[in-house]
């Protein structure tokens, strides 16, 4: 079995801040991580090699030079190999233009069984890339899974969370999934691995790799444009009220009716 895994390295959501004059992420000095959704991802495809013998898991990312770094983490996890689409022409992509270029490097590795993604990503919460992708490749696709029940010669059974339970599906390879957190506990990188990982080549493909046009990938294939990021502004603090039900609603309604909220 072929399995790949689409794997996003993200800032640190609880170090990043935005500058105030240009409403801008403020990257520098920010300690960049494995999207916790896709450390699941790769664990559910881990999973599934250690339980069949001969499967293969490759890791593939879009992004900058310096994402070599998450995946060899992702190797030393237990992956097998690493791909990374980095260009120039690839910048400024949104979501739409993000699936366009995972799928064009999904087609240049070849053949597979199941894609495993993260649900969404940190840095911008969408949700879109992983179903995307599937889309752009004409294969079907389950998000929101939380458990992968049974694996079959031609097909999967996995649960796929709901807000007040989950469904049963039934797909068909070749597939994609989205994990959610709820799916598995990442493993942890082993010493013997860490060494391996950085013996191992991590093969880099540009836009002349994945036979895409720039018009077809990045900002200029991008009809999502972000004109702004912000902080919202820091709440008051909140009044604490004493005393016994009544005395507590009469003075929270005495406080509206002076706010003319009643």
């Amino acid at each position: 079995m072929k399995i790949i895994v689409l794997a996003k390295q993200v800032p640190d959501t609880n170090e990043v801040k935005i500058d105030p004059v240009k409403g801008t992420l403020i990257r520098e000095g920010v300690r960049s991580i494995l999207n916790p959704d896709d450390a699941n991802a790769l664990e559910a495809a881990l999973e599934l090699k250690d339980k069949n013998p001969g499967t293969t898991v490759s890791v593939m990312s879009m992004g900058p030079p310096q994402a070599k770094y998450m995946l060899r983490e992702c190797l030393a996890m237990g992956a097998d190999d690493a791909y990374l689409l980095s260009s120039r022409a690839f910048g400024g992509a949104d979501t739409c233009a993000t699936s366009t270029t995972l799928a064009a490097g999904v087609r240049q590795l070849g053949d597979f069984d199941i894609i495993f993604a993260g649900r969404q990503a940190i840095d911008g919460d969408t949700a879109q890339v992983g179903p995307q992708t599937a889309r752009r490749l004409g294969v079907p696709s389950v998000s929101y899974v939380q458990k992968v029940r049974k694996v079959e010669e031609k097909t999967l059974t996995v649960e796929r969370a709901l807000e007040d339970g989950f469904e049963v599906i039934e797909v068909q390879k070749p597939c994609l999934l989205t994990a959610i957190k709820e799916l598995n506990k990442p493993r942890y990188m082993s010493v013997g691995r860490i060494e391996e990982a950085y013996k191992k080549e991590i093969t880099v493909w540009d836009e002349g790799s994945l036979h895409v046009t720039p018009d077809e990938v990045g900002l200029k294939a991008s009809p999502t444009q972000v004109f702004r990021s912000f902080t919202p502004p820091p709440k008051g603090a909140g009044e604490m009220l004493a005393g016994t039900i009544p005395e507590m609603a009469g003075t929270l309604v005495a406080k509206l009716t002076e706010e003319h909220v009643l």
